[in-house]
């Protein structure tokens, strides 16, 4: 069965797969909380650059994101005399994050413009600051309501991560076309990468779903 032979590299494809969803999915998290809570921030500098960064990265393609930074940003460096070359796997974790960042920082918003104003006002009662409030009551309670959109953004950041092959870096996708280049077995080798994709995807799944049960046990003990 010479399918087998494939097994070992496409695993170590897998490995760079599964490395970069799981930076650019913290990094992406980090993002979607910055953009979201700056979003709604009274700052106008801060709100409008938000806001910008949500645009940008929500209305233009990824596959551009990831060219742009890896391929037009150090030709741009090099103009203003400065040296803004990315390695291959950065380059990747920055353009999947931010784009997941920007999807996720209307999760971020929406989850929390939904907490019951009597929240703020019971808050206000309390004489918390703003600050206090949007930590200590808002961003707790919105937190669960996030989880089920945050699932869905985990595994297509996962689906994702297939353009990174496209600027040299030796993930699932890359090992799967250089396989069927070598062979010419397209059947045999995309049927394969299409199970582990699958199978990768119901893995990060189950994750997810045991992470959105913890959130809302750690929810409910707050209460």
């Amino acid at each position: 069965m010479q399918w087998l032979s494939y097994l070992h590299p496409l695993m170590l494809g897998a490995r760079v797969t599964v490395e970069m969803t799981v930076y650019s999915g913290v990094l992406g998290t980090l993002f979607s909380f910055l953009f979201g809570i700056g979003r709604l921030s009274p700052a106008r500098p801060l709100r409008w650059g938000s806001i910008a960064m949500i645009e940008i990265f929500r209305g233009t393609s990824l596959l551009v994101q990831l060219f742009w930074l890896f391929f037009a940003l150090p030709v741009l460096g090099h103009a203003m005399g400065m040296d803004l070359r990315m390695p291959p796997v950065v380059a990747g974790t920055l353009a999947l994050s931010l784009n997941i960042g920007a999807y996720g920082a209307e999760v971020v918003r929406g989850a929390i413009q939904a907490v019951p104003r009597s929240q703020h006002e019971a808050a206000k009662a309390l004489d918390f600051t703003p600050r206090q409030t949007l930590w200590r009551i808002a961003i707790p309670q919105a937190i669960p309501e996030m989880m089920p959109s945050f699932s869905n953004l985990a595994v297509q950041n996962l689906k994702d991560t297939a353009l990174v092959s496209l600027i040299g870096l030796a993930d699932l996708a890359f090992q799967a076309e250089r396989i069927r280049n070598f062979t010419q077995d397209s059947t045999s080798v995309y049927t394969l990468l299409l199970l582990m994709y699958f199978g990768m995807a119901l893995v990060l799944s189950g994750l997810m779903r045991l992470l959105e049960a913890y959130v809302s046990r750690w929810r409910a003990q707050r209460i």
